[in-house]
């Protein structure tokens, strides 16, 4: 397999050296250049002409979103990933409207941006070598519907099809939760011949039942950190992100 060259832009040295020590870590992969400075980073991405660019919102004299958008300007085939603390729907938003594949929230596992490296650069995971696409598909849809039914979210709604359906989508097609207005909820609803907006709706009443029926320790415990506290309620996307990443972390 061909190297795939990675430039890493992030806010301090300890960022980078994180990022650094997960892409060593994946096979056919390299960290060509690395910098806390906007400018400087652009110097780079014209030299190296990486396959990844792995960037942050804050950096030196240039942000994150002006070597974004610079870089498109350069018409280069390198692929985005946002790694950010930021976490408003607005500057994500942002984010993949200016060219972005893929966001991660800090503080993230490195398992979930190596997952999504090896993916974006179409290499095969140990997701692919299952043997048996049906069996995988019974199995996924187990795996989904204990995490549910665990953390509150009852079978008999109508958010619970659909949230289910999201998660299998997001597992087949990560890039799809980069466009869950446009593609996820539409996809949904053609399956069960309903509208987008109905999806919506429904998960988003499927994730408040779960919140309101106390289950948040449960969640956060099923997700390894604790990801949420009080009243905190994740979007539609998170979520779904946040299930889809567990089931690819662990092999579905």
């Amino acid at each position: 397999m061909e190297i795939q060259k990675v430039v890493i832009l992030q806010d301090n040295n300890e960022s980078i050296d994180l990022i650094k020590n997960a892409i060593s870590e994946i096979d056919g992969f390299s960290v060509e250049g690395a910098s806390v400075d906007g400018e400087e980073g652009l110097s780079l991405i014209e030299k190296i002409n990486p396959d990844f660019l792995i960037i942050g919102i804050i950096l030196k004299n240039a942000d994150g979103f002006a070597v974004m958008e610079k870089l498109r300007e350069l018409n280069l085939k390198t692929k985005t990933v946002v790694v950010s603390s930021f976490t408003s729907e607005s500057v994500i938003s942002r984010a993949l409207s200016s060219g972005a594949v893929y966001y991660i929230a800090k503080p993230y596992k490195s398992d979930i941006l190596k997952n999504r490296l090896i993916e974006l650069s179409g290499a095969k995971s140990g997701v692919e070598v299952l043997q048996g696409i049906e069996k995988r598909k019974n199995t996924l849809d187990e795996k989904i519907s204990k995490i549910f039914i665990s953390v509150g979210i009852p079978p008999h709604i109508k958010g619970y099809s659909y949230l289910r359906e999201g998660v299998k989508m997001a597992v087949e097609t990560p890039d799809i939760i980069n466009n869950i207005t446009k593609k996820l909820y539409p996809k949904i609803g053609e399956k069960y011949q309903t509208s987008a907006s109905k999806v919506e709706r429904a998960i988003r009443h499927a994730i408040e039942v779960a919140f309101n029926r106390g289950r948040i320790e449960t969640i956060n415990s099923m997700l390894g950190i604790r990801a949420y506290v009080g009243g905190e309620k994740p979007t539609n996307g998170e979520f779904i992100a946040l299930i889809a990443d567990k089931m690819l972390l662990e092999g579905a």
